[in-house]
This record gives C-alpha cells, structure tokens and sequence, in this order.
C-alpha cells in the first residue's frame, strides 16, 4: 500500500493554478434564474397590460421592442467597457435596475411609464450578462463550459419560473402585486455584492502574478469568418427554440386538442430536458472539445425535429424533449468556443453572444408568428424542422484546445 510523504501532505498548493470555485459558480447561477425570472415575468403579464391600459397588439409590441433593443443592444457596449476597465459591482448596479424597473411596472400610472419599466428591466438584463459569464470564467478554474452551463441552467429555470409565478400570484391579486418581486431582485443584489468582492480580489490576485500572452485558436485573418459561422450556429439554435418556446403550446392545441393546461405540462417537460442539457454540455465539452459539442448539439437534432411534425402526441413529447435536451448544449460550447477565438476579450464576446442571442430570438419569435398568421402553426414545424441542418457547419471550424 502507497504512503503519503510528510512532505507531501504538508506542501502548500500552488495558487498559481487556477482552482474552480464552486461557491462563486452557483451563486451567480442562482443570480441569472432571479434575472430571467424577471425578465420572463414582463412577457407574461402582457394580457394584463393590454385589459389594465386598453393596449392595441402594436403597443404591446412596442413594449416588448423596448424590452428587447435595450436587453440585447447594450450588451456588447458592457461588455467592451468592462474589458477595457472592470467594474466589479457594475452587476449589483444591474440588478438595481431591474428593481426599479419591477416597482414601476407595478404602479405605472401611464403608457410612458411601461415603457421605462420595460426598458429598466432590459437594461438590468444587458448588465448582468456579459459582466456575470466574465466572472463565471474568472471562477472557472479552466474548467469553461461547466462553468457557463451551469451558469445557464439558472436562467434556464428562470425563464421557465417567470410564467408560473405570473399565472399563480400576478393574475390573481393585480398588476401592483408585481411589486413584490422586488425581494427577488433585492436578493440578487446581496449576493452579486459578494460575488463581485470576491472578483476584485482574484483579479488583484491573477494582475500580480506573471501570465503568458493568450492566443487565438485560429489566425487572425480568421477569426471574422469563424465568428459569422458562429452566428449562423446561434441563429438556427435559438428560431428553432422560439418555435417551442413560443409557439409549442399553440401547436399541441391545434394538432391533438389539447387543453392550456394539458400543453403548459409538455412544455414543461421540454423546459426540463432543456435544462438538463444545458448543464451536461459544459462538463462534456471540457472533456471532448467544444466543436465536438456544437456540431453534435445542433446538427443532432436533425432527425428529431424532422420526426417532430410527422408523429403522434407521445412521439411529439419524447422527439421535443430529445431535441431540448440536445440542443440545449449548443450556446455554452459556442460562447466559450469564441471567447478562445478572441482572447482577453471576455467581456466584449460575452455581451455580444448573449445579446445576438437574445435579439434573434425574439426576432424570431416574431416572424414565426407572422408564418403562423399566414400559413397556419403546422408549417411553421415543417420549416423550422430543417433549421438543425446548419450545424453541419460546425464541421469546418477548426479544433480547439482541450481544457484541463
């Protein structure tokens, strides 16, 4: 039997070693589901509004277009600003404006005021984000895509969150009743201010000591072209997500009678698989490389989503949730796929992928609406279930360096 030497035992470890740091991890993951659930509530509360202020489809649409250009928009803005000089608490602040946002959306007394909460609320989104996966990377001991899934899996659960919480308190006691979400965001605040000291510390840490200059997985006059084929990546991920996330209960309705109730249980279930995958992506792209991940997560959905319009109701259930599941993967290998393309540039990659995401999604959502207005809901499947086929791209981007 081996023994441990006294030395040994008693060696210091080498702080010059990152080291996961778990805590900080899950507190900022806890931090993006208070976020999105916040975030989410805004969409859900949408029939209210529209019954409270007498709102035509075109001012509710303006609302969300607020909400949306402010929460993707300034994205890349934070995201160059805090690279160039890091603002440890700039997510506390976000969180703050999230707060306001919520308290005035409870007691707006005029359009106007639904439109500042609308944007409050976008531009504590577009705060939080790209400065939050900075950290998470700083916390990640190398270990970058489990630490950006599990960073996910928090807005994962909620945006899933928001509209339960809206159905069961919001409707019921009134629009002012969205005050009390306020202690969401007030949390959020608390535990942000901790993550961000700890941040302060370790970048004073990481400054003192020697580092070598990163490099680009790929040659300068590259990396433009691997960033566009990133994007296309993202954009056939995230229509194909807002055709379930947006239009999947409307489709069980018209193709197999469902109930609300009956449709809002199966989108629950693909919310789960989406969860799910989101957080085993990150630990599998560690090990296996993150082109791996990207070209399995999205090309691999193929068969499943042309499956999906053409089977019964337990098929749907079983080839959407497979879907989720697999797709779900995608944004975290790409996102730190690209923060290797643009090294030193955390903050600036981060706000753009988040924001690009973001934007495009709703986008998305949009114009599969008009598609459904036109063509009826089931077409909308039939075209979106070809939109996995553009992951074939991530063939030709090239291998990246395993993390440890």
């Amino acid at each position: 039997m081996s023994t441990i030497s006294p030395d040994a035992a008693a060696a210091p470890r080498d702080d010059s070693v990152p080291r996961t740091t778990l805590a900080v991890l899950v507190a900022l993951s806890v931090c993006h589901g208070l976020n999105d659930t916040i975030q989410s509530l805004l969409p859900a509360v949408y029939p209210l509004l529209q019954q409270n202020y007498a709102l035509t489809f075109g001012e509710v649409g303006i609302i969300h277009f607020a909400f949306m250009a402010t929460a993707s928009l300034l994205q890349p803005a934070v995201g160059i600003a805090t690279d160039k000089r890091p603002v440890f608490q700039i997510a506390t602040l976000g969180m703050g404006a999230s707060l306001i946002g919520l308290v005035v959306l409870a007691f707006a007394g005029s359009y106007g005021l639904l439109l500042v909460s609308a944007m409050m609320i976008g531009v504590g989104s577009s705060i939080f984000h790209p400065d939050s996966s900075r950290t998470a990377r700083a916390a990640s001991g190398g270990r970058y895509g489990f630490a950006q899934s599990l960073f996910q899996v928090g807005g994962n659960t909620g945006s899933a969150i928001g509209p339960l919480l809206a159905a069961f308190i919001v409707l019921p006691f009134g629009q002012s009743s969205i005050a009390w979400f306020a202690a969401l965001a007030l949390i959020g605040m608390v535990v942000l201010y901790n993550v961000g000291a700890w941040a302060k510390r370790e970048h004073i840490r990481v400054k003192s000591r020697p580092k070598a200059a990163a490099s680009s997985i790929a040659p300068p006059r590259h990396v433009p072209l691997l960033l566009a084929m990133l994007g296309v990546l993202v954009i056939s991920k995230y229509v194909y997500m807002a055709s379930l996330n947006g239009y999947y209960t409307f489709y069980l309705i018209d193709t197999f009678g469902l109930s609300v109730g009956q449709s809002q249980l199966m989108l629950f279930v693909f919310l789960a698989a989406v969860a799910a995958g989101t957080f085993a992506g990150g630990p599998i792209g560690d090990r296996i490389g993150r082109k791996a991940v990207i070209v399995v997560s999205i090309l691999g959905v193929l068969p499943f989503s042309l499956a999906l319009p053409h089977v019964g109701l337990v098929g749907t259930g079983i080839m959407s949730a497979a879907a989720g599941f697999i797709l779900a993967s995608a944004f975290s290998a790409i996102l730190v796929y690209a923060q290797h393309l643009v090294p030193g540039r955390v903050g600036l990659v981060s706000g753009l992928f988040f924001g690009f995401a973001f934007g495009i999604g709703g986008i998305g959502a949009a114009l599969l609406g008009f598609l459904a207005d036109a063509y009826g809901i089931q077409f909308v499947y039939q075209v979106c279930s070809v939109l996995p086929a553009a992951g074939i791209i991530g063939i030709f981007l090239p291998a990246e360096p395993r993390s440890r």
